[in-house]
């Protein structure tokens, strides 16, 4: 007798089903079937939550996405924590993926998947930068940031940052890369009217071993 799931642990149960077939099979070369078989479970089913395998890719994705987004709002609703606090913490859970986030970014940088990977960039940014753009409003309210326009500081500092610092996109040589992240921390002082050298713990965060 098969045994019923509730709707949410089913679907979840193939999500993970298919981003372990995605990561070591790869996204291209996987196919439903193949997730069909690792479930245990009939077409049917899969199609029941699901339309195609692109649409169980970005349900992956998502997973992730949703899944910083709410360890950022767990660092902005802590009222111990400075502006700079905060922000330091959330580049630092957003930056430190896990070797199954890792599999799954790699996938999305193959050719293939362009255009999944800039709906992802396009989703981390829409759901990140109000989270943001609240931590520089408290930042001006304790006078270390000056900028008259937090979210739109916000979303010019997260687009840059997610596309040019992608290594997946461009393989930067090492001393190149430092040189990027350096002049991103000087330009987030410069955007959000911040001290000279207050954000140079975001190289720190990206090169731990010079600090």
């Amino acid at each position: 007798m098969r045994l019923m799931k509730n709707p949410e642990e089913r679907r979840n149960e193939i999500l993970d089903a298919a981003e372990i077939l995605f990561v070591t099979k790869g996204y291209t070369k996987a196919t439903i079937m193949d997730i069909l078989h690792a479930c245990d479970i009939a077409k049917g089913t899969f199609y029941y939550y699901f339309q195609s395998k692109e649409e169980v890719m970005h349900a992956i994705v998502m997973r992730f996405i949703m899944s910083g987004e709410a360890a950022a709002r767990r660092v902005v609703a802590d009222p111990e924590l400075s502006a700079h606090d905060k922000i330091f913490r959330i580049i630092m859970t957003q930056n430190q993926p896990d070797d199954r986030k890792l599999g799954v970014i790699e996938q999305l940088h193959s050719v293939q998947n362009v255009e999944m990977h800039q709906k992802s960039l396009v989703e981390t940014v829409l759901r990140l930068s109000p989270i943001l753009a609240e931590v520089v409003e408290q930042g001006i309210q304790e006078g270390v940031f000056h900028t008259p326009a937090p979210q739109e500081s916000i979303e010019f500092l997260l687009v840059s940052s997610q596309f040019l610092l992608d290594q997946g996109i461009f393989h930067w040589q090492e001393e190149e890369f430092q040189k990027k992240v350096r002049a991103f921390s000087q330009i987030m002082e410069r955007v959000l009217g911040a001290e000279h050298g207050s954000f140079a713990y975001v190289t720190e965060l990206y090169f731990p071993h010079q600090a």
